[in-house]
Order: C-alpha cells, then structure tokens, then sequence
C-alpha cells in the first residue's frame, strides 16, 4: 500500500478542511460547466459553515484573471483568500491558516488539470488525506478533466462527489446540524457534463 493510500480516512468536519480553487471571473467563459461547478462549489462551502469547518480560498493572478465570482458566497466571509502564481494551493500563506488538526482536505475548483491536479499531488505528498468533488471541479477540456481526475485518483486521491462529502461530513441523521445541511441536497446538484461526455465517449 503505498503512502497515499494509507492517508485515506473517513471525513469529519473537525479534522476537514475546505479548498476553493480558483473560481475567477476569466474563467467564466471558458470553463466547462462553470456555473454549474461553482453552484455545487457553493453548496460545499454552505455546508461548511453550518459544521464550523475550515475553509481556504486562493486566487490564481487575480490582477490578469479577477477575483473569485460573487455566487459562489465569500463576499463578507471570513473565508481568506490567497493571492498566488503557483500552480497549486500549496504555498505558505494557505499551509499557515491549516493548523495541526487538518487531517483531510475537500477539494474543488479549477481547472481540474492544472491547480486542483497539482493541488493534490502536494497535498498528498504531504501526508493529507485528498477528496477531489469531481463535480465541482472542471477546465476548458472536457478530456482534460477526465484524465486529471484519474491521474488523481491513480496518485492515492478520493474521486467523490458533493453530496457524498455532505453526508460523510455529518455522518449520523441524528446529528444536531442535519437537518440544516439536508436541505443543501433536497434538491439534486446540477449536471455537470461528467455523465454526458462519458456516454458520448464509450
């Protein structure tokens, strides 16, 4: 079993953390399934405020790409929001606000094949635990973000989806925030394209 693998654990919200990649205006148009993404990428980071749960935002050249888009939900937030030019979350700024009880780290944004990937791979690298929401994280290519998502998967990262997080992240329907963050999913997330272009790709 390799080190990666062994890192895989069961989430909890004491112990998660939140990664919101790079959801910026530039990218509005030229990323498949970008409403969509951030919608689901919302709903996370909703649930994540009901569970007091860490969560880091970062902004890839927001001086040539923009500021993270205002539907996703951090206006007004204390969520911090990091400035880099690396691609990866990875950079001392976002390690700082981690703390020594993140064990495991939620991971969505974009693109799929370039910060969310590299994101990953040092994550893991470093012993974290990694749950890539593959439907809340995409790039301009549709075969991009498939092959990303297995390159990721194949590294020792969890491929799931959102409303697997949400549940895992509450564990018990006896859990006194349940019913809060049930109603996040009463309404299925939207269609991302994943489906779509796999049918169309057999």
């Amino acid at each position: 079993m390799s080190v990666a693998r062994a890192t895989f654990s069961r989430l909890s919200p004491k112990t998660s953390a939140l990664f919101l990649c790079d959801m910026q205006e530039k990218f509005r148009n030229n990323i498949c399934y970008f409403p969509q993404i951030v919608e689901v990428s919302r709903r996370l980071f909703e649930a994540a405020k009901i569970l007091d749960m860490k969560v880091i935002a970062t902004e890839q050249y927001p001086k040539g790409l923009g500021h993270t888009v205002p539907e996703l939900g951090l206006n007004g937030s204390s969520v911090p929001i990091i400035e880099k030019t690396k691609f990866s979350m990875c950079v001392p700024p976002v390690e700082d606000h981690l703390g020594s009880e993140i064990k495991t780290i939620i991971l969505c944004g974009i693109e799929s094949h370039v910060c969310v990937y590299h994101t990953a791979l040092d994550l893991l690298a470093k012993g974290f635990a990694v749950h890539v929401v593959v439907d809340a994280a995409s790039s301009r290519s549709m075969v991009d973000r498939k092959y990303a998502f297995k390159q990721m998967n194949k590294a020792g990262a969890v491929m799931t989806t959102s409303e697997c997080v949400i549940l895992g992240l509450v564990g018990d329907a006896a859990h006194p925030k349940f019913r809060e963050v049930q109603k996040l999913i009463i309404k299925p997330a939207p269609d991302t394209g994943l489906l779509t272009f796999e049918k169309a790709n057999l």
